[in-house]
């Protein structure tokens, strides 16, 4: 199944706002958005893949609709999924993309 082009659409639309660059990748059987070459975050079918620094994985996975990146039928460090209902709002969505690029500027 390809991924969700409208949530693509709504986050290179977020992407706007920033004056960091960010660069578009197929990853994942998805896509991806990256900052200087690193993960920010992503969609893979309906879902968005999100990297995550380490102090705020359990925080994040305590949310009703996180669950771990476990596509390899073992958890990615620092990956996490969230479903549709996580991201309705723009302002959901920005959450994600701010946690992605924090983990992405950790990296550098």
């Amino acid at each position: 199944m390809p991924y969700n082009e409208q949530l693509a659409n709504r986050i290179k639309n977020q992407l706007t706002y920033y004056k960091e660059a960010f660069t578009e990748k197929k990853m994942f059987g998805g896509l991806s958005f990256l900052y200087q070459g690193k993960m920010t975050v992503g969609i893979v079918k309906n879902e968005l893949a999100v990297r995550v620094v380490e102090n705020k994985m359990a925080s994040e996975l305590a949310k009703p609709y996180a669950r771990p990146m476990d596509f390899t039928k073992r958890p990615l460090k620092e990956f996490i999924y969230v479903a549709p209902e996580g991201f309705e709002t723009e302002a959901q969505l920005l959450h994600y993309i701010e946690l992605g690029l924090e983990h992405a500027k950790s990296k550098l």
